[in-house]
């Protein structure tokens, strides 16, 4: 799964990395681990909506991935909409990058393009005050 981090003011996010997911318990100790080390203020989650909008199987392992977290994090989870992000990274990296390691970079630039959403959605408000 990829990972993103924002700067401290919450204008930019950037990839950070790659969590492979052996099993949940792995996955959850890594996220932790981030979450304390760089002291993450909110966790946004992309959900993975069928195209339709609807909610899938995929979607479910999610949510059900995320009830695990939960309980041993006592930061915010939000979920965003996954929809089409893995076809933007994609397309970020088409001008001129190598297919090494493409799969990885194609997660965490999704994940960067899920915590930019996020973050421009709450910056709109503050902007019309």
């Amino acid at each position: 799964m990829g990972v993103a981090l924002s700067d401290p003011e919450g204008i930019l996010a950037s990839p950070l990395t790659i969590i492979e997911r052996e099993n949940d318990e792995s996955a959850i100790n890594a996220i932790i681990d981030i979450v304390n080390n760089r002291e993450v203020g909110n966790i946004i989650v992309g959900l993975p909506h069928s195209m339709d909008g609807t909610v899938g199987a995929q979607a479910e392992k999610v949510m059900s991935f995320v009830d695990t977290l939960r309980k041993r994090t006592e930061v915010p989870i939000e979920y965003r909409d996954e929809r089409l992000t893995s076809v933007s990274a994609r397309r970020i990296l088409s001008a001129g990058n190598r297919k090494a390691k493409k799969k990885m970079r194609d997660d965490a630039i999704a994940a960067a393009i899920i915590l930019q959403s996020y973050l421009e959605e709450v910056r709109r408000p503050l902007e019309l005050e």
